[in-house]
């Protein structure tokens, strides 16, 4: 049924790996098998799944879709669908209360393609209700999330699977540390190729050795036939050999404050519009209140930027913790930018619980070059942090191809100037920037600006003047 010439009901122009890899995921789950998509960062995953569902459910093979994905990146499915689906559908994202969750499972029913959108957290604990719901077709995004076989994610998800006729794992690579991962992210994927018990699949493939023996070894002469077994049910795409991508692509993932967070922020939209219309409207006076709702977004509020009195959200960190992860799953080295002092503290606490060397340039910095040096050539420092206002001139970062802005300045010549790190001589590798905006707030009006090349503070001050609160929505 697919050929090269295959028509994808998507709003936009595939390039030709996304193409191939529709064709190659259709053939095999209309033969009866489960698929896994090993496509990294920046290689237009999503979209790619968004086409395959999209051609199953116009050949009246599927009529409901469950996705499941890290919390961080629920909104990145929404936002996708929205931007790219050429055919019916009817989405939603799990949220609220077991009971709210639940009841709005029950009620999604209807002729357009039913997309159900939920956490790995969430799944396991709605495990009966989602069974209840029949799902034909089930996603696993960022697979690795279920790569220990015996955890209640991995066991729900396996479960679910073992119902549907069509599955879908995505994630860079099905490999993160040992190759033993692979088999419960395949048991999910397609039980036939591995199997379904552990044991079994270890016994085959694996010695036990070292201390006790816990440490799992590829068994002598088996490393062919578990290659063969590994590539049978998957496509990989790399960005590397992706040669059709763009230069830079430039990715917004939107994160939600959390309930709490959001009344803070709503209030502080409140505080700071009326201090305007109770003082005089300059630029210096709208830039002024603009610095403490962007502090919020970013999870933290004080009254300067250096002086944190209290941390009101993690949104943006967990955001940033499930990207990290997807990096070290594909074995990429990453950048992070970040305008506050402590949001680079948190992130600096985040990588040291994830046990993540790296290197960091910020005002307080002054060992430079061997921060640099250390990134760029050393193979155990992951993650390079950087401020925006000090990390954006004279320094190279190639070792890295994905940039994340965590929080940005209203500068254009720093954004574009941070930008410039990873774009230029000795990059190998089209580069990938991955912007985090928290949804309603000024963070979008920001990235707007930059991305415009608008002047954001005459754009605020005229937003008042024309009866607008230039920090809404």
């Amino acid at each position: 049924m697919c050929s090269n010439n295959l028509k994808l009901p998507i709003r936009a122009a595939p390039y030709r790996h996304q193409r191939e890899a529709a064709t190659f995921a259709l053939d095999k789950l209309v033969n009866g098998g489960g698929v896994a998509l090993l496509m990294e960062m920046g290689t237009g995953k999503t979209l790619t799944t968004i086409a395959i569902v999209g051609r199953l459910w116009q050949e009246k093979r599927i009529q409901r879709l469950l996705v499941v994905a890290p919390l961080s990146i629920l909104g990145v499915w929404e936002d996708e669908f929205r931007k790219f689906a050429d055919y019916d559908y009817s989405l939603a994202v799990l949220e609220g209360t077991g009971a709210r969750k639940a009841d709005t499972i029950r009620h999604m029913t209807g002729a357009a393609l039913q997309v159900l959108v939920v956490n790995y957290e969430s799944a396991w604990r709605l495990e009966k209700e989602l069974a209840a719901w029949k799902p034909d077709c089930i996603v696993c995004d960022e697979g690795h999330k279920i790569k220990t076989h015996n955890i209640a994610a991995s066991k729900a998800l396996h479960r679910l699977g073992a119902r549907v006729p069509y599955r879908l794992l995505l994630t860079g690579t099905v490999i993160t540390n040992k190759p033993i991962d692979v088999f419960s992210q395949y048991k999910f994927a397609d039980s036939a190729v591995f199997g379904s018990s552990f044991y079994l699949f270890r016994n085959r493939y694996f010695d036990m050795v070292g201390y006790g023996n816990y440490t799992p070894v590829m068994k002598k002469g088996m490393e062919a036939e578990f290659t063969e077994k590994l590539h049978s049910i998957a496509f990989r795409a790399t960005k590397a050999e992706c040669l059709d991508l763009p230069e830079c692509t430039d990715i917004v993932q939107r994160v939600e404050l959390e309930p709490a967070a959001r009344r803070v922020y709503l209030q502080l939209v409140k505080d700071s519009y009326a201090d305007l219309t109770s003082g005089s409207v300059t630029v210096t006076n709208v830039l002024t209140r603009l610095l403490r709702l962007s502090q919020l977004t970013g999870g933290f509020v004080g009254n300067d930027e250096d002086a944190v009195t209290e941390q009101v959200s993690s949104a943006k960190l967990d955001a940033l913790s499930d990207l990290i992860d997807s990096a070290e799953n594909d074995g990429h080295k990453v950048v992070v930018i970040a305008r506050f002092l402590p949001e680079i503290h948190a992130i600096e606490k985040l990588l040291i619980k994830k046990g993540l060397r790296y290197s960091v340039i910020h005002g307080g910095v002054t060992d430079r070059p061997a921060q640099i040096e250390a990134f760029q050539n050393d193979p155990a420092v992951r993650v390079f942090i950087g401020q925006i206002a000090t990390a954006g001139l004279g320094i190279t970062l190639t070792a890295a191809s994905t940039m994340i802005f965590y929080s940005l300045d209203y500068s254009m010549s720093n954004y574009e100037q941070t930008r410039a790190r990873i774009h230029r001589v000795g990059q190998k590798h089209p580069c990938t920037y991955i912007h985090l905006v928290a949804k309603g707030t000024v963070d979008e009006k920001v990235l707007k600006a930059l991305q415009d090349k608008a002047n954001l503070a005459k754009a605020l001050v005229d937003d008042y003047r024309a009866g607008r609160n230039p920090f809404g929505g």
